[in-house]
């Protein structure tokens, strides 16, 4: 098996792997597609040079969000957008990491987890930036999810794109009170700390979350209390002059899953083996994991279907277009303005003389001879029912 690719693994392992664990239909559906991606079933059409040098079948890709192979497109167009938004002004990377000991709640609760998880980074966030001690002011933020470690163990934690200042209540442009310092680090953490707590525990006593069986009331105490005297796992990266280098960052989990094919250095039917980057080892180290194990991993960071897994508040939210327009003009730019969105024609006029649609002997475009139609449809019961 000299293929290392995701797509590969899967359809050697998936079938074994889903006769023995039962798995919910957003899964199932996001596996399929993964093996079935730029492939016969999926349909698509036949190209040809006009002076019939050249022909070749292009497959219609699946276009799941964490197939490794198909996204690029999406993921240009979304950096596109979020740089015509960003404003002229130093931006700040914060990460918050969620406790390993709540792993199991949120595995029970994943959608209400993510809600929680967000809001309460949003309103840490605002407590401190609309404090006239810190900033002052309305801040813009872009906040995205992950859900894995390098290792794809589950490893909940949230990258914030932030702005350095923030817009103040009688509309003026206020800057950090000190050069290259954003906020306290400490104070930032137990405030985080005592807010995601306390949502959670509110969220229980409402019936809106879930305690695993082996959880009962009391020992969820035990644990937020002992939580409460941990030291959480907030990061202040430093001050970067424009925000496109964090973005650029954030893009590369937008989609594609956690797991790239570059990373994947061989396999056998009885193990994966892939570069990673931990705590404590050295760039480049290398992991084996089972077939069945790899596949789980990879599996559990499948999002729900419509879960947000980026979201933009303050300054950056879809809803405060006239008052980032405001900050916009004091920092001598123009009212956000979005240009036409990078299409698959444009991509490829990009690329000159490496055209991926011109025939590699005469330099021809290439023109659509056939279709071919798809075998599967997704949405009309293409995957088996469970066991």
């Amino acid at each position: 098996m000299g293929k290392t690719s995701l797509q590969e693994i899967m359809r050697v392992g998936y079938s074994a792997y889903e006769q023995v664990h039962k798995l919910p239909h957003h899964i199932r559906n996001a596996a399929y597609r993964l093996m079935k991606c730029r492939t016969a079933e999926l349909g698509g059409h036949v190209q040809a040079c006009p002076e019939g040098h050249y022909q070749r079948q292009w497959y219609n890709s699946c276009r799941h969000r964490v197939c490794p192979q198909c996204n690029w497109l999406q993921i240009e167009q979304w950096l596109q957008r979020q740089k015509e938004r960003l404003l002229r002004c130093g931006h700040y990377h914060m990460i918050f990491t969620l406790p390993h000991e709540l792993n199991p709640i949120w595995l029970l609760n994943i959608r209400s987890m993510t809600n929680l998880f967000f809001t309460c980074v949003r309103d840490t966030l605002y407590e401190f930036f609309l404090d006239p001690r810190h900033i002052g002011g309305r801040p813009g933020i872009i906040a995205a999810l992950h859900t894995w470690s390098q290792t794809m163990i589950l490893h909940p934690h949230v990258h914030c794109l932030i702005t350095e200042g923030g817009l103040t209540d009688d509309l003026r442009w206020a800057g950090t009170k000190q050069q290259g310092y954003l906020l306290p680090v400490r104070a930032v953490m137990a405030v985080f700390r005592g807010k995601l707590l306390a949502y959670i525990d509110e969220a229980i006593e409402r019936g809106e979350l879930s305690l695993p069986e082996a959880m009962t009331i009391q020992r969820w105490r035990n644990l937020k209390n002992k939580l409460g005297r941990k030291k959480w796992n907030v990061h202040i990266r430093e001050r970067y002059e424009h925000g496109r280098g964090i973005l650029i960052y954030l893009s590369r989990y937008l989609r594609g899953g956690a797991m790239s094919n570059r990373r994947i250095t061989s396999y056998t039917e009885e193990g994966v083996a892939f570069r990673h980057r931990s705590a404590g080892a050295s760039k480049g180290d290398i992991m084996t994991l089972p077939v069945a194990e790899f596949i789980r991993r990879y599996l559990l960071h499948v999002p729900e279907p419509h879960t947000k897994v980026v979201r933009s508040y303050g300054l950056y939210a879809p809803t405060a277009r006239d008052a980032l327009s405001l900050c916009r003009a004091a920092f001598g730019q123009d009212a956000v303005n979005q240009s036409d969105v990078i299409d698959w024609q444009s991509f490829c006029e990009t690329k000159g003389d490496e055209h991926p649609e011109r025939c590699p002997i005469c330099g021809c475009r290439l023109i659509r001879v056939m279709e071919i139609p798809r075998m599967l449809n997704f949405h009309k019961g293409a995957i088996p029912k469970a066991a």
